[in-house]
C-alpha cells in the first residue's frame, strides 16, 4: 500500500500542473484572440509537466489495487483509475496536431484528477476481488475502465460543445475556448469517441455474461449493477442509431450521450458506493 505521502505528492503535482495550463491560458488567449498567428504555449513544458503526476499516480494505482497477490478495486481505487485513464487519454492525445486544440480542458481533468488520486485513502477497499488471477477477468476489468474512461471522455466533450455553443453569441470568448476545433468538427470528434466507448462497452457486458456463465454456471444476475449496465448500452445504442439514421447532432445528440453517461455511472460506480459504503457489503 502507498504512503500517504506518495498520494499527497501526486495530488500536489496534478494541481500545480493544472494551475500552469490555466496560467497559459489566461496568459495566451488575449493575444490569440487578438492576431490567430500569436504566441503558442510551450507545448513540450505541459506535456512533461503532467507526465509526472501521470506516471506517479499510475505507480499508486498499481500498488494500491494489486496487493499481495489480491485485486483490490473499490469504489476509491475504481474513481481513481478511471479519472487516471481519461487524463492519460487526454495527454496523449496533446501528441497530436489535430487534437492539440483540445489540450485546454487538461487545466479541469488535472483538478479533478489531483481529487480522485485521493478517494482511495477516504474510500479503502475492505473486499478483495474472487478469481482476480484469472487473465480473462482482467481483461474484462481492464476493458470495462477503457469504455469508463472514453465516455467519461465523451461527457466533458459534449459539456464543453454545450458551453461552445452559447459562447457563440458573446463577443467575449473565455480562454478555455480559445483553439478549439469548429462545433462540426467536434460533433464529428464526439461520435467516434461513443462508437469506441460503445464497442467496448459492448465487449464488456459480453465478456461479464461468458464470465459469469463459466464460474458460476449462471447468466449475469438482475442486479442494479447489470440493469443499468444494460440500459446505458440502450442508450448509446439508440444514440448511434439516431445519428445513422436521423442525422442526430447538437443538443439532440448531448442530452441521449450524457443521460447514457448518467445510466453508465450508476451502473457500476452507483452500485459499488451503494454495495461498499452504504451497505458495508
Amino acid at each position: 500500500m502507498p504512503s500517504i505521502l506518495t498520494y499527497l505528492s501526486t495530488s500536489l503535482l496534478y494541481g500545480i500542473a493544472g494551475w500552469y495550463f490555466w496560467q497559459t491560458l489566461r496568459t495566451v488567449a488575449p493575444v490569440l484572440q487578438a492576431n490567430a498567428a500569436g504566441t503558442v504555449p510551450n507545448v513540450k513544458l505541459q506535456q512533461f509537466m503532467m507526465l509526472i503526476p501521470l506516471v506517479m499516480h499510475g505507480v499508486v494505482l498499481y500498488r494500491s489495487v494489486f496487493m499481495d497477490d489480491m485485486l483490490s478495486f473499490g469504489v476509491g481505487n475504481a474513481i481513481s483509475a478511471i479519472v487516471w485513464l481519461t487524463a492519460l487519454i487526454y495527454w496523449v492525445s496533446g501528441f497530436l496536431s489535430s487534437l492539440q486544440g483540445l489540450q485546454n480542458l487538461i487545466a479541469p481533468i488535472s483538478a479533478i484528477a489531483a481529487i480522485a488520486v485521493l478517494i482511495p485513502l477516504l474510500l479503502p477497499s475492505v473486499h478483495p476481488l474472487a478469481h482476480a488471477g484469472m487473465t480473462a477477468f482482467k481483461a474484462h476489468l481492464l476493458t470495462a475502465m477503457l469504455a469508463y474512461s472514453l465516455f467519461t471522455i465523451a461527457a466533458l466533450h459534449a459539456a464543453l460543445m454545450t458551453l461552445l455553443e452559447r459562447r457563440l453569441h458573446h463577443s467575449v470568448v473565455s480562454s478555455l475556448f480559445v483553439q478549439l476545433p469548429p462545433l462540426l468538427v467536434m460533433d464529428k470528434m464526439l461520435f467516434r469517441l461513443v462508437w469506441i466507448g460503445f464497442i467496448l462497452l459492448s465487449l464488456t457486458l459480453l465478456s461479464g455474461i461468458v464470465f459469469s456463465e463459466e464460474l458460476f454456471g449462471k447468466s449475469v444476475p438482475f442486479t442494479h449493477k447489470s440493469l443499468f449496465g444494460f440500459i446505458s448500452w440502450g442508450i448509446f445504442a439508440a444514440l448511434l442509431a439516431g445519428r445513422h439514421l436521423y442525422g442526430w447532432r447538437g443538443r439532440t445528440a448531448i442530452r441521449w450521450m450524457l443521460a447514457g453517461f448518467v445510466a453508465l455511472v450508476l451502473s457500476y460506480i452507483g452500485s459499488k458506493f451503494v454495495l461498499e459504503i452504504i451497505l458495508n457489503r
